[in-house]
């Protein structure tokens, strides 16, 4: 587990000496919502040591063959193909598929999804999500697919599988290639079928701030022989043998380093899981007490790798807004984060691009005004937990206060 180096001692707001009023910040360093999961130094460097003795730090060396077989295994799929990150998946994963034209994708996920999309030509076409879990709405799907459509990219948020038996229903009466971005869900399942498993492919991120990281990566995982013989080419500049290339490709690969973080880190998951479900206990009932703040479960008994912290406020009941909240949060070293706001469909370019009379998604722009998602992980302690707890109490304690300042340094901006 990271240590955390503090500069001064940390305080314990009151209503009187909050940051956003004057006072000093509760915490000295910032707790942040995806700070690294650092796996064991020495066994890391026992890799690296290893990996320059070999001098084989690219093109598939031994950690990138052992690890994709790690991955493959754990998640149950029969191929997995490293990546040099998850963005880079998602444009293989859809040029491997064929997806041209348009193709169905949710607003309210990381805008990589959706880049990966258009930085190839592709058109995204906005559907709407669940506003209880977030996730893609198959009916807004449906209701969207038109003689362009060639395919559909659904996401695993929050660690919780998109609706997959209604979305490859939807994929086979069309005719459509489905493919999922899995960024949040590595070591998740449904109904004890591991994800990575579901659609044509899954992709999955390996960045520093996702619950498996290799500092930098990503994955396609897939059942299908012959799609990842494709991907594997396109990721490899097109490449068959030492002087042959027989197709387009370009350079997607994972290093051996990134490899070796990878490999080290899969020993620590069982770990990592047990802090992750500590701190959402904690979280939990820390939170149970504070009017407006909604902690988003999901009690299904599925294997999590619990990540995230996800709430929503209602700024009816909490006295001040998400905005303000997270404001005030931040003010404090409390990174709090308003994913994935303000949705894909209100940025460049997709808000030029609009269909006339815009994007129609009220459950998207519903959810990015209210989801605010907290800090956790191994860098964060019980402690943490409850000083942090203890903050957005006498936050909304005094939002009235909190509310003032802030709206008289907007109108100032």
């Amino acid at each position: 587990m990271p240590v955390v180096i503090e500069t001064r001692p940390e305080t314990t707001a009151t209503a009187s000496d909050l940051a956003i009023l004057g006072g000093r910040p509760a915490f000295a360093n910032p707790r942040h919502v995806g700070a690294p999961n650092i796996p064991d130094r020495q066994a890391l460097l026992r890799r690296i040591d290893a990996m320059l003795e070999g001098r084989r730090l690219s093109n598939r060396g031994p950690y990138v063959r052992l690890f994709e077989e790690r991955v493959a295994k754990l998640v149950g799929v029969k191929h997995c193909i490293a990546m040099a990150n998850g963005t880079v998946a998602l444009e293989i994963g859809a040029r491997a598929l064929g997806l041209a034209d348009e193709v169905i994708v949710p607003a309210f996920t990381f805008v990589a999804t959706v880049h990966a999309l258009r930085w190839q030509g592709i058109k995204p076409v906005f559907c709407d999500v669940d506003p209880e879990t977030h996730l893609v709405d198959p009916a807004s799907v449906e209701a969207l697919i038109g003689p362009r459509t060639s395919g559909i990219l659904a996401v695993h948020l929050w660690g919780r599988p998109a609706p997959v038996d209604a979305l490859a229903d939807i994929a086979r009466r069309h005719h459509l290639r489905l493919m999922y971005d899995a960024a949040h869900a590595f070591g998740c399942s449904r109904q004890r079928r591991m994800i990575g498993g579901f659609g044509d492919l899954e992709v999955f991120s390996f960045h520093a701030t996702k619950f498996l990281n290799t500092a930098e990566g990503g994955a396609v995982v897939t059942n299908d022989d012959r799609l990842a013989e494709q991907v594997r080419l396109m990721q490899n500049f097109g490449f068959t043998g030492l002087d042959k290339v027989e197709a387009l490709g370009i350079n997607g690969k994972m290093n051996e380093l990134a490899a070796a973080v990878g490999l080290t880190s899969l020993e620590h998951l069982d770990q990592w899981v047990g802090v992750n479900r500590r701190n959402r206990a904690l979280w939990t009932a820390a939170l149970a007490p504070l009017r407006g703040i909604t902690l988003k479960r999901w009690g299904d008994g599925e294997q999590r790798n619990d990540q995230y912290i996800v709430t929503e406020v209602d700024e009816t009941v909490a006295g001040l807004t998400r905005d303000h909240l997270v404001t005030a949060l931040r003010a404090e070293n409390i990174l709090a984060r308003r994913y994935f706001y303000p949705g894909c469909h209100n940025m460049e370019p997709y808000r030029s691009e609009a269909p006339t009379g815009g994007w129609r998604l009220p459950h998207t722009d519903h959810v990015c005004q209210r989801v605010m998602v907290l800090p956790t992980g191994t860098a964060v302690t019980p402690k943490d937990i409850t000083r942090m707890a203890a903050v957005m109490a006498r936050i909304l304690d005094d939002a009235p206060a909190v509310t003032a300042t802030l709206q008289v340094r907007e109108n100032q901006s």
